[in-house]
Order: structure tokens, then sequence, then C-alpha cells
């Protein structure tokens, strides 16, 4: 009896049961490695069970054709029939563990793909976030540099005009300074007393006087004029007689038996018509005024005291290196050695020498000329005589030049004022300023 068993079913064809054709891996994505490891190792077991059902296939078909030929000759048994099939439902068995895995493995890889569109979704998200986020930054950063350069344009006009207040500042202080110097320059004046005696100006003098909003000083004029040996200076009433003596020039008179010839000239002086003085006060003097007026003992002594006064510590004073009178003025200048001592004295301003003077102390004020226009003056009521000789007595010669100028058969007049100085003699003229006429 000869057994036909058909294994159409066995042979099967059996499919990848994990498909790869998968989802390109999109850019900027990162799939989890655990994933594509366990994934890459299923696919392989997948590979090779494949093969080793269609090894198991062949090997069936084979012992299925062995079969059929022993089975025709009469002389097989069932027994590898049994054999086959339990192989068989072995293999179907793993077939269906595999389909289980391979739908296990689909449903991880669909999860996977989710989440991986999720995390894309959440990329381009963060993306967009992150531009608007740098907009925002640009505009902001726009908006601070618009607010830097503002800052800057300020801080630059706030220089400029710290600039200016430094250089107005300093030229206040300047100022300041200059005035404050002239404050003990005016301090450091004198005291004079004044009084009104009745006289006013009028006219132009004091329309001038008013419209300019000043007050007016006038200084009198105290000229020293040296005097050589042989001359004479006289003065007369009349300015029209000295011009005509100095017009004549040359003078002949009659000294008993002698005949002396004299040269009469304008007496003519340097004037200044303008001065410019920088002043300042000196750390190291002061000067006394209000002293009373004293014959040449008297003085010494007077400044014996002023020193011993000023050296004390208790009265504010100090070393005294030197001490002098101005003759002209009647003050006394006083230099100490150490510059803090005549500023303490200046200060209190009045003191009291042995309780019986009161003394005015002031700054004693320095002074370098730094511009000064002069100008030629002359003296009209004044004539310089020259050649005088030395040949009688100095009375005798003044009384005949005296005489001979006033006779006006010689051209004089009244002489107001007359001084002879012989040869070898040193004489100094005080010229001072005409009560009449100014010179």
């Amino acid at each position: 009896m000869i057994v036909s068993v058909d294994f159409y079913f066995l042979n099967l064809d059996f499919p990848l049961l994990l498909s790869t054709n998968t989802k390109t891996k999109p850019k900027g994505i990162k799939v989890h490695k655990q994933f594509q490891t366990n994934l890459c190792e299923t696919r392989i077991r997948v590979r090779l069970e494949e093969a080793s059902l269609r090894e198991c296939l062949k090997t069936s078909t084979k012992m299925s054709m062995q079969f059929s030929l022993e089975t025709t000759n009469g002389d097989a048994t069932g027994s590898p029939l049994d054999k086959v099939i339990q192989e068989i439902e072995k293999q179907k068995e793993t077939y269906d563990k595999l389909l289980v895995e391979h739908r296990e493995l689909s449903q991880e890889n669909d999860i996977n793909l989710d989440q991986a569109k999720r995390f894309k979704n959440h990329i381009v998200s963060l993306k967009m976030q992150l531009q608007e986020k740098e907009k925002e930054e640009a505009r902001s950063q726009e908006i601070n540099e618009g607010k830097m350069s503002a800052l800057q344009e300020g801080e630059s006009r706030l220089k400029e005009e710290i600039e200016k207040v430094e250089e107005e500042l300093c030229s206040t202080e300047q100022l300041a300074h200059q005035l404050q110097q002239q404050t003990q320059v005016s301090a450091a004046m004198p005291e004079k007393r004044v009084v009104f005696t009745g006289n006013i100006s009028v006219g132009a003098e004091a329309s001038a006087g008013t419209l300019a909003g000043t007050s007016c000083i006038d200084m009198k004029v105290r000229i020293m004029y040296p005097m050589e040996g042989g001359t004479a200076l006289i003065t007369f009433e009349d300015e029209e007689v000295a011009q005509k003596i100095v017009t004549v020039e040359q003078h002949e008179i009659h000294l008993g038996e002698c005949i002396i010839r004299l040269t009469a000239k304008p007496v003519q002086f340097m004037m200044p018509s303008h001065i410019e003085m920088d002043t300042h006060v000196c750390p190291k003097r002061i000067l006394i005024s209000g002293l009373p007026r004293m014959v040449n003992e008297n003085q010494s002594r007077l400044m014996d005291r002023l020193e011993l006064h000023f050296q004390k510590k208790r009265n504010g004073g100090g070393e005294v290196e030197s001490i002098d009178m101005l003759h002209d003025s009647g003050n006394v200048v006083i230099a100490f050695a150490e510059d803090n001592v005549a500023k303490g004295l200046t200060d209190i301003k009045h003191h009291e020498l042995d309780k019986t003077y009161k003394l005015r102390v002031t700054p004693f004020v320095n002074g370098v000329i730094t511009d000064l226009q002069t100008r030629v003056s002359v003296s009209r009521r004044t004539v310089l005589l020259t050649g005088i000789p030395d040949i009688t007595e100095q009375e005798n010669m003044e009384d005949c030049l005296q005489i001979h100028f006033q006779k006006g058969v010689n051209g004089g007049g009244e002489v107001d004022a007359f001084i002879y100085n012989p040869l070898g003699h040193r004489k100094l003229a005080i010229f001072e300023e005409d009560s009449s006429k100014k010179k």
C-alpha cells in the first residue's frame, strides 16, 4: 500500500517578520541608542530563524520524497513522518513566537516614531522660541545701543559743560585772588584824615565824574630834581617873565668889577603818563602808621621802642630782621624773619605802644612796574641858570642873582622862589604841583 502525504502546507514562504521599510530618520532627531540596538538584534535574530526554517523546509521536502519512495516500495514505517510532523509543530510554535515579537517590536517602533515626532515638534517649537528670543534680544540690543549712544552724547555734553565750568571757576578764582590782593592793597594804605573844605567841581569836570560813576582822587606831585654844581633855580610869579628869560638865554650879570655870563634854560622833567603795576602783599613786612613827628634823637628812641614791642611774642611779634623809617610819610617798615608774624599783626590792625601811642599796622605792599609810559614836562614858571662860577660867597651870589632877575630892565620880575647850588655841592630841589596852573 502506497501512502502519499501532501505537505503543501509545509511549503511556507515565511515573510520577513520585521519590515525594514521604516521611515528615514529625520534630520535633527535623536533615536534612542538602546532602541536601535534592540531593533538590529531582533532583525538579525528573525533573519536567522527564517534561514533555519527554510533549511527545515528543504529537509522536510527531501524526507517527504524519500518517504514517498520508501512507501511505494513497501519498506517504510510511520516513524519518520511523526518526526516531521513534530518538527513542523515545533517550527510553527517558533513562528508564532516570532510573530508575537514582531507585533511587540512594531508597537515599540510606533511608540518610538511617535516620540520622535513629538521630539521633532518640540524641537521646531524650541527653534521658533529661540528665533523669537533672538529677535527680542536684537530689538533690546538695538534699544540699548540707542540708549548707550544717547548716554555717550550726554556724557560728552556734560564733559564740555564741566570743562567750561572749570574754566569759569579758574577765571573766577583768579578774579577773586586779584580782588583779594586789591583788598589787601587797599587795606595796606595808611590811614589819612580828610575833611571837606568847601571846594566843589562844576561844569564838564563834574559831569564827567558823574557819568562815569567813579570817584577821583587827586595826588600831589613831588619831584626830586638833582642840581648840579654851579647852577641855580629861580621861580617867577609871572609865567611870561620866565618865558622871556628863557628866550633871551644868555645873560650878563655885573658882580662888582666882574661880569659873569649865565645861560637860562627851561626846567624839563620826565613825567610818567601811564603806569601799570603788579602789587602783592609782602608776607614778612608790616607798615606802621600813626606815629608822631619827632626830631632825630626822639625818632631813634621811638624806633628802638617799636623794635622791642614787635619782638615780643605776647604782642604777636617775632624776630625782627630790619626796621626802617619812610621820612617822606613818617611811617615805619618792619621786616620779620618768619612769614606768619606779619599776617597776625595786620589782622589785629590797631596796637598800643607803651599805652602812649595808638598805632595802625597794615600789610606792606611790594610792587613791580609792568608798563611805564613817560612824557616830557616843562615847568612854566621856573628857570634853570647854569655856568655860575665860584668867585664869591654863596650869600653874595644869591643876593646878586635875585636882584638882577628882579629888575624889569633885565627882563625880570617878582621872584617866588630861588635856590643856588655852588660848585662842588649837591642838592635836591623838590618840585610840587603849581596851585595856580598845572605844569
